[in-house]
């Protein structure tokens, strides 16, 4: 596990040198079989609540790059797939910060950066509860900004992918960066999701 750590940490210093976005984990979870579902949807502000400080258009402009990798990995986006896509958002700045799990309940699951937990739209203790204890937790290395995105299949509240990038604030300026700024993280986010991108759309 420290070695595990050890080796996402210097990920992403390397990363960091040439790019402002680092991947900080990307983990699968369950033995889940991603390329199994063929469809998918984001969360929306109706199934939860907007991240402080995030306005429509920083989150149209997240669910818009997150739609585009996944339709460029071939899946189809239906509002009744059972594969979900949750956005998280480490905003320590703020006190309104969701826990990964209800109090008392062990293991605790991050991102985790200085006694805060990401804020998640869709709350994470509604499948989070059922995490079963092969748990890779990655604590510690989070700042204001990382964008953490779950994907969880919601008839089952299993969750099956997650992967964190930094960072989506401006440097120094705490605000989100423009579409083009987000399009580049999400495309760090899911620089090793587990599903390839279809030949058509690989870069030459």
């Amino acid at each position: 596990m420290i070695k595990k750590i050890l080796s996402l940490i210097t990920l992403a210093v390397a990363l960091s040198a040439c790019s402002p976005f680092a991947l900080v984990n990307s983990e699968t979870y369950n033995d889940a079989d991603l390329a199994s579902y063929h469809t998918f949807r984001i969360v929306t502000p109706a199934d939860g609540s907007m991240v402080p400080g995030m306005t429509e258009v920083t989150y149209y402009n997240i669910a818009a790059a997150i739609r585009e990798q996944m339709l460029e990995r071939g899946y189809t986006e239906d509002p009744a797939s059972p594969l979900l896509i949750n956005i998280g958002i480490t905003i320590h700045r703020e006190i309104a910060t969701e826990p990964a799990l209800p109090p008392g309940y062990l293991p605790y699951s991050g991102p985790y950066y200085n006694g805060y937990y990401p804020f998640f739209m869709y709350p994470r203790s509604y499948y989070w509860q059922n995490y079963y204890a092969n748990a890779q937790v990655i604590t510690g290395i989070y700042k204001e900004g990382v964008l953490t995105m779950d994907m969880v299949n919601t008839e089952r509240k299993l969750p099956l992918y997650s992967a964190s990038v930094a960072t989506i604030i401006q440097n120094g300026q705490s605000r989100f960066r423009d579409l083009k700024g987000i399009a580049e993280a999400v495309q760090t986010l899911f620089s090793r999701y587990p599903v390839p991108v279809l030949p058509q759309y690989r870069q030459k």
